[in-house]
């Protein structure tokens, strides 16, 4: 490989790095946004009540802010639901039209507003990013042109993620436009971690393998498919918590978690099977001796993180749900299937895996 084609590689593979890392910033801070309640700090999108810089008091708006923007709102989602019914969505479009609590408008909170901003000018960070990851891209076409046609799809699928955001908005945190707006931010982090891993294989000249991952393979492929689901119902547990939070008046932390009926029950017991996997998962690897420092690495990584984010949701459950802990348990959770899927890549690229003896007893 030439110095010039190294060079465009290894600047490639730097800035989609850093995105990565961006985008896994950012769902840190909606984390935030989130447990403070603030997502609806600014009732219109993109700008923040009609302006790039919010303000800071409510007498900078008029008298009548609220219904102002409740009926921009209202338009907006008149629209958003022509738009399902005319996809054959036709229930969800009526759930939008009347549903009583999309038509809420908050009170104006400086506090709320600001932090719900700096999310949105992190998220317009990101978008720059992706886009100049697309822009190094390019220079990989000659080299793989998967690499830029995925960078392209992934700033698409940004694009589309931002459109959602104002639907979120728009529809005033409607429960399941949340989950694909979390869903689709992980497709976003494992589209751009298999972009950064495919430019490592080329850096490093690694040809596809064709052969069957093997045993490993199906246990973490079995995983992320679980773990998403855990993730999904994760955001329904934190709806419910919103709705408790709501019916008690923000009061009597410690009996909410009492509250919380089925859905909680599901998501806590259902991390114990994902914890099971986890822990059979390291023991393969460990077992088996793979010549995998990789693989080692980020098992390491994996097992790590899965207890973090055992820790925080078994702090969040005896310690009255304490809102630091919020967005630090969305972040561990989508870090672990960030990991997952690397690990997936790794073992895809992997000659077929021996499970039936330790590699020490085949030499």
């Amino acid at each position: 490989m030439n110095q010039n084609k190294f060079k465009h590689i290894s600047s490639f593979r730097r800035i989609s790095l850093i995105t990565v890392i961006a985008v896994y910033f950012l769902i840190l801070v909606g984390g935030v946004v989130r447990s403070t309640g603030s997502g609806m700090g600014c009732p219109d999108w993109p700008k923040c009540f009609g302006s790039w810089v919010p303000p800071t008091h409510v007498d900078q708006l008029p008298n009548d802010y609220q219904d102002i923007y409740l009926a921009k709102r209202v338009k907006k989602n008149e629209s958003f639901a022509a738009q399902l019914a005319a996809l054959g969505f036709h229930k969800k479009a009526d759930e939008i039209k009347n549903d009583p609590t999309i038509l809420i408008e908050e009170e104006f909170n400086a506090v709320k507003t600001w932090i719900e901003y700096v999310n949105r000018l992190i998220g317009a960070v990101i978008g720059l990013l992706v886009l100049f990851t697309f822009y190094r891209s390019i220079f990989l076409w000659s080299m793989d042109r998967g690499i830029t046609l995925l960078a392209f799809f992934n700033l698409v699928l940004v694009l589309f993620q931002a459109w959602i955001g104002s639907i979120v908005v728009s529809t005033n945190l409607l429960p399941w436009m949340i989950t694909i707006h979390m869903v689709l931010a992980l497709v976003i982090v494992c589209l751009l971690l298999y972009i950064h891993y495919r430019s490592y294989r080329l850096k490093n000249e690694i040809k596809y393998k064709t052969e069957r991952p093997g045993l490993l393979y199906g246990i973490m492929l079995i995983s992320i498919v679980l773990m998403l689901t855990q993730v999904v119902l994760g955001t329904q547990v934190r709806e419910a918590v919103d709705t408790v939070a709501f019916q008690m008046g923000n009061m009597l932390r410690g009996e909410w978690v009492n509250m919380l009926g089925l859905p909680f029950l599901i998501h806590r017991s259902y991390s114990l099977l994902l914890l099971g996997l986890t822990l059979w998962f390291i023991y393969k690897v460990y077992k088996y001796s793979l010549r995998n420092v990789s693989l080692f690495k980020w098992t390491q990584a994996y097992g790590l993180v899965v207890l973090l984010e055992i820790a925080t949701g078994v702090g969040m459950a005896y310690f009255a749900i304490p809102p630091f802990l919020q967005p630090l348990h969305l972040l561990f959770g989508s870090l672990i299937v960030g990991i997952q899927f690397v690990i997936l890549l790794l073992l895809k690229d992997q000659k077929k895996l021996n499970v039936e003896k330790p590699f020490h007893e085949n030499a």
